[in-house]
């Protein structure tokens, strides 16, 4: 199971946003660059999170987008679900019965299995991930691999 590029990179564009959450806002040429992805691509991305008040476009020459809540009150979980509908394990799980719904050995498996994949995406916000890639940057200071070939 691999997730779209839609969720990958829209949880991608949107901590990039959520990083200058209460700055100017941000452009979609501005973001592309940072993030190494496609201006039109982030344009389709960003339709269905506008739609879903996640985030608002500005006009004008200082325009570009910004977030409509904190960071800290973004889940992952929201960003998947608008970009990527729920996740789907298996249909049983999803009420499509089939003819072994009455004694199948492993619903409960797949029902675990979405429980967890839920639960870890709707505890992450785009804080979290902002504190987190703040910390990685802060131990990094002053480490300094050695050059074995001298």
């Amino acid at each position: 199971m691999k997730l779209s590029t839609k969720g990958r990179y829209g949880v991608r564009a949107m901590v990039d946003l959520a990083s200058n959450y209460g700055d100017a806002p941000v452009s979609i040429k501005t973001i592309s660059k940072r993030e190494n992805l496609s201006e039109y691509y982030l344009e389709q991305l960003f339709s269905p999170l506008r739609r879903a008040n996640i985030i608002r476009s500005i006009r004008g020459a200082q325009g570009g987008y910004v977030l409509c809540k904190p960071p800290s009150e973004i889940t992952v979980g929201d960003i998947m679900t608008i970009l990527e509908g729920p996740i789907e394990i298996a249909d049983c799980i999803d009420g499509v019965e089939c003819e072994s719904s009455d004694c199948c050995a492993t619903k409960a498996v797949w029902e675990k299995i979405k429980n967890s994949i839920d639960g870890v995406m709707n505890s992450i916000t785009l804080q979290d991930i902002l504190d987190d890639y703040e910390e990685i940057k802060k131990n990094n200071i002053g480490i300094k691999i050695a050059d074995r070939s001298e």
